[in-house]
């Protein structure tokens, strides 16, 4: 269940042969890159690729071009990040049309995660971006970027995710999940899927 990621700017074609080396060795799901990195060669792991990332300002059209190009360079899986304004100023109709969009530019097969930033946002605003990601067609919400300041996933905000959603859609934990604790609490929540950039270190805390 963990997505084994690197997004750093600085990240080179060597950083990301290495990431997907160390997903096979460790047994992730997926590894999640920017979409200059594609294509990657990975015969194990899935991959995702970000869009929008990671301010959610880029125009629709951009998001719903850069997901169909990714998905065309061989990426499974699309981590799009929403117009967090539109969601703070409560147009909820904006941010479907803007998941609508993407979902729209890629294949049906193709997995939609919607990055809500959710440390940004309000409750109410959470269990919204959640019911348009569902009725967009999107197949999980997704906490964070890892890059707002405002901060990464939290307990709370994966339960009322969980809550919202049901099993309707995945859950995706991601950013500041560090430790073996921290994950045990997010799956607790609700999490069905993990963002970690530190993977060995998470994993080490887990019984083998």
């Amino acid at each position: 269940m963990v997505d084994h990621t690197l997004l750093k700017p600085e990240a080179t074609a060597v950083d990301v042969a290495s990431l997907v080396a160390e997903a096979g060795e460790l047994g992730a799901y997926a590894v999640c890159v920017s979409p200059s990195m594609l294509p990657v060669r990975a015969d194990g792991p899935k991959v995702a690729v970000v869009v929008g990332f990671p301010s959610g300002k880029h125009h629709s059209l951009v998001k719903g071009a850069e997901a169909r190009l990714a998905v065309e360079q061989g990426a499974d899986e699309v981590d799009m990040v929403i117009d967090i304004g539109a969601a703070v100023a409560g147009d909820y109709n904006a941010v479907l049309a803007d998941i609508l969009t993407v979902r729209e530019g890629i294949a049906d097969v193709t997995i939609l995660k919607v990055i809500l930033e959710t440390a940004a946002l309000p409750d109410a605003a959470i269990v919204e971006c959640c019911l348009a990601a569902e009725r967009a067609g999107a197949d999980f919400v997704k906490t964070s970027t890892g890059f707002h300041p405002a901060g990464g996933a939290t307990v709370d905000a994966v339960r009322l995710m969980a809550a919202t959603v049901g099993d309707r859609l995945g859950v995706k934990a991601s950013g500041g999940i560090r430790t073996a604790d921290a994950a045990r609490a997010m799956i607790e929540a609700g999490a069905t899927r993990l963002g970690l950039s530190g993977t060995r270190a998470v994993l080490d805390g887990f019984p083998p």
